[in-house]
């Protein structure tokens, strides 16, 4: 067994001195190819730590293959650079609904002054869309990942590392807030339903 497979079998089996240096050694690769496909450092950056938190999550079953542990890191990374481009994607349909929101708005804002069904959509997602930008931003994250991303509360809290019962708390509060500001806010005084 070679030096490169001894940490990797300590990897594997959770020895800290293996899991430097494998986050040693792999890092700038899993990062570069990040930061080469997001075109974006910060992201790159999240990717990464996305990277080996899911490699230490999975690392029981990580088994030497061509290519060995750099392959295995490789492949994560591929996934994880997939949900960012796929998030940002979201992110940016998100961000033109609203403006074309705005825009529908700006063209006819007697659609205001007697709203049917359509114009009330439009600005609820306009309402929520700002109210969610003033939400602290873990809490965001959760909310965006539950309702944008489709994913319950354990699937959150696998993607993100938080504990569940933490997952949980910034959902409740996120909606809190949420409902508050929005009864505040619409133009009919309609009552939002409480969060469950």
């Amino acid at each position: 067994m070679d030096d490169e497979e001894r940490v990797a079998a300590g990897f594997a089996a959770g020895e800290e001195h293996c899991v430097e240096a494998v986050y040693r050694r792999w890092r700038p690769l899993v990062h570069s190819l990040a930061r080469r496909s997001l075109g974006d450092e910060r992201e790159a950056e999240d990717v990464t730590q996305q990277v080996f938190l899911a490699a230490w999550r999975g690392r029981r079953g990580y088994r030497p293959g061509p290519g060995g542990l750099g392959a295995w890191l490789t492949g994560i990374t591929r996934h994880k650079v997939a949900d960012a481009l796929e998030a940002r994607t979201r992110r940016t349909r998100a961000a033109a609904a609203a403006v074309r929101a705005f825009d529908e708005l700006a063209r006819n804002p007697g659609a205001l002054a007697h709203p049917g069904p359509e114009p009330e959509r439009v600005l609820d997602r306009v309402l929520i869309l700002g109210e969610l930008a003033r939400l602290p931003s873990a809490q965001r994250r959760v909310v965006c990942l539950a309702f944008y991303g489709d994913l319950t509360q354990t699937q959150i809290a696998a993607r993100t590392g938080l504990p569940l019962g933490t997952v949980k708390s910034h959902m409740r509060r996120a909606l809190l807030v949420l409902r508050r500001s929005l009864e505040a806010r619409r133009p009919e005084a309609r009552p939002l339903p409480a969060p469950r």
